[in-house]
């Protein structure tokens, strides 16, 4: 008789099959019950790979998946087809988005799974930074207490790049973000330097303040990019600073050098304009690349929950803070910065020169 378990030989076993050939041979030979003692095993477990065993051969003797052969749970076919049109149309977004936004009526892991034998998954390209989850610290902040500001280079984006070059698209992206609720206001320009920063920043606090936002004891962050501090030797404040402390209480702080956990809020907007945005839209013209960036912008502030603030949209948690903020704040649209730049130049000044100093 076999001193061991007939389950604990197959487990070590790096040839099951080949136990059991030797199991089914003795009980062709001596009987299935005599097999079932000789080899430590239920009559039931002998007399099923005798019935399996094909003469002749090792097949038969193999493992057999377990899993069910009828799903008891069909999914919908319009259901399956909706699904695989949505991420044929949305190739960068994920199966939680695309659910909560459209409605699907299957679950997320459902639908991923169909995307999977239809081919449609793809790996992210990631950026390998790590971000410190401070939500509730800064849940209990006040509405603008700090908004961060940050610039996109975009030619590095392969889907928008060919657009980019044929169509001289913007080069750049200026990103403001409120941490507490999240919203966000975009601009554009063919370069990155602290002209284009300045102004972005002044066309953002004057729409906060004409909106009924305090920015008495506010704070906008920045990183240490020569766009928000000028030269690394400037011994004064630079243009972008002086336009934020123009304004009674409010402060510009930038972060240690470095700490891009710090600029986490601005980071993740940039994340997810080029997976829902850059990544999927086609565009034939500048006026419909600012058009599409705008309706973006606004569907983002008042339509796009976000799953990390209690799937609630910016204008939302906006609302529920202070009421009396006019809506119009979520509704600025993207800001085209070389034009307005260039009007502003065009204004004579005292002296008829076309300069500024800074905006």
């Amino acid at each position: 008789m076999c001193p061991v378990q007939y389950y604990t030989m197959i487990r070590q076993s790096k040839e099951p099959k080949l136990f059991r050939y030797e199991l089914v041979k003795y009980a062709r030979e001596h009987g299935i019950k005599p097999a079932a003692r000789e080899f430590n095993t239920t009559v039931k477990t002998v007399r099923k790979w005798v019935r399996r065993w094909e003469p002749g051969s090792l097949r038969g003797l193999e493992d057999q998946s377990k899993a069910p052969k009828s799903k008891h749970c069909r999914i919908d076919p319009q259901q399956k087809k909706k699904a695989i049109e949505l991420k044929r149309q949305l190739k960068s977004w994920g199966a939680q988005r695309i659910k909560q936004q459209f409605g699907l009526k299957i679950s997320v892991k459902a639908i991923r799974r169909i995307w999977k034998e239809e081919g449609l998954l793809k790996k992210k390209r990631r950026k390998h930074k790590t971000k410190n989850d401070l939500r509730e610290v800064k849940a209990k902040w006040k509405l603008f207490e700090q908004i961060d500001i940050d610039t996109k280079a975009l030619y590095d984006i392969p889907e928008y790049w060919p657009q980019m070059r044929k169509l001289r698209l913007p080069r750049y992206q200026y990103t403001a973000r409120d941490v507490v609720s999240g919203l966000m206001f975009i601009g554009y320009a063919e370069e990155c330097n602290l002209t284009y920063a300045a102004l972005f920043a002044k066309i953002i606090i004057d729409h906060l303040r004409q909106c009924g936002v305090a920015l008495g004891r506010c704070r906008i962050q920045t990183d240490n990019g020569s766009e928000f501090i000028g030269a690394w030797s400037a011994k004064e404040p630079s243009a972008f600073t002086r336009t934020i402390e123009s304004v009674p209480g409010l402060k510009h702080h930038t972060i240690p050098p470095g700490a891009h956990t710090y600029q986490a809020d601005v980071e993740t907007v940039h994340r997810l304009i080029e997976d829902e945005f850059f990544e999927i839209e086609k565009f034939s013209s500048s006026q419909l690349f600012y058009a599409k960036a705008s309706a973006y912008s606004l569907w983002f502030n008042v339509a796009r929950t976000n799953s990390y603030k209690n799937n609630l949209t910016p204008w939302e948690i906006i609302h529920q803070r202070d009421p009396t903020v006019n809506p119009n704040i979520a509704r600025l649209p993207a800001l085209p910065l070389d034009h307005l730049l260039k009007l502003k130049l065009e204004k004579p000044t005292q002296r008829g020169y076309h300069l500024v100093t800074h905006p």
